[in-house]
């Protein structure tokens, strides 16, 4: 395979189609996939308990510096392209960021009162860090102030909404040929999945493409009030340099 490698690293909050879209790039042949490489250091640094925590640790590499590493020098054999699925929030406070200068970074978003109305189910003690905005926020300006060019923004309305448009325009923003792979693919777990794929990825191993989109209409908890007006902003800056 000729020509440098593109590390592509999608920056996500929760709850968002994050694991669709590792779906969607994994279908390419030109393409390897890595689900979440931060996720058991996470784990293991600030305590908090998900489905699998032990497990999850036990398993995946939990030494951040090392996946870091891994994920600039590493080069997948035969591919063009290594799409890095990465939480946001897994950027915990005074883990480097300077690596992150090394990717092709892109940014998924998800309006925040849809997203909270479905984290808050699962994680109701979530805080603005627990979305991953104030992260995503923080990456696209250092990335804008780097490069001098607007970061690719993708919101999960607009890929369910057209996912032939919305992926072309990102395959366009960053460089390479959209790939009607993308649209469809066969149901099932992958190698590739986090251990904590057993407890989390039910509904994505049942789909073979992008579920059309559905506003959703949960009610928020008048209480949670604060906290979707403090993610607003972020969203609002992201949603502002949409890929559209």
């Amino acid at each position: 395979m000729s020509g440098a490698l593109l590390r592509l690293a999608v920056w996500s909050g929760p709850r968002n189609i994050s694991t669709a879209m590792m779906r969607s790039w994994g279908n390419r042949a030109d393409t390897a996939v890595t689900d979440e490489p931060l996720y058991a250091h996470y784990l293991k640094v600030t305590g908090v308990d998900h489905p699998g925590r032990e497990e999850v640790i036990a398993h995946h590499d939990s030494d951040a510096a090392r996946v870091i590493e891994h994920l600039t020098t590493y080069s997948p054999p035969g591919r063009a392209i290594w799409y890095q699925k990465h939480m946001a929030h897994h950027l915990l406070p005074g883990m480097p960021r300077q690596w992150v200068a090394g990717m092709t970074n892109v940014f998924l978003i998800r309006d925040p009162r849809e997203m909270l109305a479905s984290l808050l189910k699962v994680y109701p003690a979530a805080g603005l860090a627990d979305t991953g905005l104030p992260q995503q926020v923080e990456l696209f300006e250092q990335e804008r102030a780097r490069t001098g060019r607007t970061p690719p923004v993708v919101d999960a309305s607009d890929v369910l909404t057209d996912p032939r448009g919305a992926l072309s325009r990102l395959c366009a923003a960053v460089g390479v040929p959209f790939d009607e792979r993308m649209l469809r693919w066969p149901a099932g777990p992958r190698p590739t999945d986090g251990i904590w794929a057993r407890y989390w990825y039910d509904a994505v191993n049942a789909s073979t493409g992008f579920e059309p989109y559905k506003p959703r209409h949960d009610q928020l908890d008048p209480r949670h009030g604060p906290l979707l007006a403090a993610c607003t902003p972020y969203f609002e800056a992201l949603h502002a340099a949409r890929l559209a």
